[in-house]
């Protein structure tokens, strides 16, 4: 007895240290994924009996790769890639600060070989009938340059600045930037990103506003006079750049203006400019110049801005800045605005040891290294939004941070009588809707609860403010697909048994049970929402959403809601991502000007009254016009 007893003393004192020692391996592993393990092999997910490890690789490129590691030499520049597997050319020439509004490079007529990860610039060659900068006489100049691999594929599109006249020195430079993030009536948000840590300064108004030695660089303006344009110049090193913005109207000065809504321009295909590392740099920058010859005072891009899925921050951070540079000329005087999409996801991709089936989730720790984190990283919104969705009811743990944090990827901002409310419909995301049950995380298109009371709670405030006319919700998914994501979206080909997994919970609302919560703040609740600006899917539409509307299948079991007006989802998934044809869904008879053009939507306010005008980019061809009701 005595023996028996203390074998299983022994035994309970092993099982206990294994416990033990299980916890302090599973300590980093995020409790909303309940059935997530970690062993010597790595972390792996437990589907039934199989286990689904997690894949590790190295990243493709990144973008410390492609900008960090430039110096001087008696020359020019030497670029070193830290790849010697890197074979290609790179294109450079000089930016003409002077003689663009909108700089852009100008390329020199001969390029430069990438070998083994390298290449050098000679900027010796770029004198005389060549110095169209005047960089002998001022001994520096800023050059632009874009690498591109053996095939010709764009890897990346660059700016450097250098001072010398042999040997030459790399300078101070803004590497990204300056944008104008967004406007007020008394001011501004302008930033930048410079290629060393350095403290800069910016002139606006008659103020000169200096800031900390940093990389990144963002300015609050205040003080300013609405509806005024105003001149205002960096500082960084020795060097200066200078452009200009216009404030907003004073709130509910109802005066005209025009703003624009865009999305999905991840790569395309056709090859050169279409596919610009990761953006279809062709269309974007057809559609900024049209942004800038119809005068619009911001532009709002909803999503999908690159192709991104990336398992690695440094190449999601290389996709983010060639969007950037792409929209950078022009938005040096006017905001451009982006929010989140699913293909801004950054994972751990997980691979079941016999099935070879996959698993994605949102990328952990959250705070950083998730999606959430990277877009907020590379981008400057408002950010007004919710926290997290700690707190919520399905939260496993009050004293851990369990969740993503929203960051700069749900916010609201007024314009005069406009507001515009931009949600994430891809928190937390799981691409792999089937294995949700397994791995746990939140399905494409589903709004969390913490989002959904922020939401609510902005539009109350947005409802009450005298000076607000119209309110416009932009989010990526549509409510209504209508043409290449009808088996997803706020939709599942009408299945609302589609919800988010927490701690192995599924939640207590399907999407369509969502999407509905959603329509009844939207629509009932609301006197002034106008319409819902979408994306995802990679055309052009606008669906009537009112009390006519049929938007359940055929069979459904679940409450229904009724709708008290009408307005309008519009959708523009059509900034350059390769097109979705039409499908068949209840709602099509209300559906209307489908188009696989590439299209700008340029919404012209008039104080209460809206026309929306539909442009193809490329070929100014009018797509649609209609009144906004």
């Amino acid at each position: 007895m005595k023996v028996r007893s203390f074998l299983f003393a022994l035994l309970s004192i092993c099982l206990f240290n294994q416990l033990q020692g299980q916890k302090l391996k599973n300590r980093d592993i995020p409790k909303v994924h309940k059935h997530m393990y970690k062993n010597d092999t790595g972390l792996y997910i437990l589907v039934g009996n199989e286990k689904y490890y997690e894949i590790k690789t190295n990243p493709e490129y990144t973008l410390s790769q492609m900008r960090d590691h430039i110096k001087g030499n008696s020359n020019g520049l030497e670029f070193s890639f830290e790849d010697p597997g890197l074979q290609g050319k790179l294109y450079y020439g000089f930016i003409p600060f002077e003689d663009y509004k909108y700089p852009l490079p100008v390329y020199f007529r001969k390029d430069a070989e990438i070998s083994e990860g390298k290449a050098e610039v000679s900027i010796a060659d770029l004198a005389g009938r060549y110095d169209m900068i005047g960089w002998e006489q001022k001994e520096k100049g800023t050059l632009g340059y874009r690498i591109c691999d053996a095939e010709g594929v764009i890897l990346y599109d660059g700016r450097i600045s250098f001072k010398g006249t042999g040997p030459f020195h790399v300078d101070v430079s803004i590497i990204e930037g300056p944008f104008v993030d967004y406007v007020s009536e008394d001011g501004a948000v302008i930033s930048f990103e410079t290629n060393t840590p350095v403290s800069t300064a910016l002139e606006a108004g008659g103020k000169k506003y200096t800031d900390k030695t940093a990389t990144h660089h963002e300015f609050h303006i205040e003080g300013l006079q609405s509806s005024k344009e105003y001149s205002y110049s960096v500082f960084y090193g020795k060097n200066k750049e200078s452009y200009s913005f216009k404030t907003a109207p004073e709130p509910g000065s109802r005066k005209p203006f025009i703003f624009s809504y865009a999305s999905d321009s991840r790569s395309g295909s056709g090859g050169g400019e279409r596919d610009l590392g990761g953006t279809n740099g062709y269309i974007v920058k057809k559609i900024m110049a049209l942004n800038a010859c119809r005068g619009v005072a911001f532009a709002q891009f909803t999503g999908d801005l690159i192709t991104g899925y990336a398992m690695h921050e440094g190449e999601m951070q290389l996709e983010y800045s060639n969007w950037k540079r792409t929209v950078e000329p022009f938005a040096h005087y006017f905001p451009v605005i982006p929010a989140i999409g699913n293909h801004e996801a950054l994972v751990r991709v997980f691979q079941g040891e016999k099935s070879k089936r996959l698993i994605y989730l949102d990328k952990f720790p959250f705070k950083t290294q998730s999606a959430e984190q990277a877009f907020s990283k590379a981008f400057v919104t408002p950010g007004n939004g919710p926290v997290s969705e700690d707190g919520a009811s399905y939260d496993p743990s009050e004293k851990t941070d369990d969740f993503p944090p929203y960051g700069e990827t749900v916010y609201y901002y007024t314009y005069d009588n406009v507001a515009m409310i931009a949600l994430n419909s891809d928190y937390w995301y799981a691409p792999s809707a089937p294995m949700v049950q397994y791995s746990g995380g939140n399905i494409h298109g589903y709004v969390m609860d913490n989002q959904l009371a922020w939401l609510k709670e902005t539009l109350e405030k947005l409802e009450s403010d005298g000076n607000i006319d119209h309110i416009f919700v932009t989010i990526h998914t549509p409510f209504f697909p209508n043409g290449g994501h009808v088996h997803d979206d706020m939709w599942y080909n009408g299945n609302n048994g589609y919800r988010p997994v927490v701690a192995g919970k599924r939640l207590g609302k399907g999407i369509i049970e969502r999407r509905d919560e959603l329509l009844d703040l939207i629509v009932n609740k609301s006197k002034k929402v106008r319409a819902i600006l979408t994306g995802d899917e990679h055309n052009y539409c606008k669906t009537e959403v009112g009390p006519e509307t049929n938007i359940y299948p055929e069979t459904y079991l679940s409450a229904k809601i009724s709708l008290s007006r009408t307005i309008y989802q519009i959708n523009n998934g059509a900034a350059g991502a390769p097109y979705y044809a039409q499908q068949q869904t209840p709602w099509t008879p209300f559906t209307s000007g489908f188009t696989t053009q590439n299209a700008l939507v340029l919404f012209h306010v008039n104080g209460m009254s809206i026309d929306v005008e539909v442009l193809n980019p490329d070929t100014l061809e009018e797509v649609d016009r209609f009144k906004l009701h």
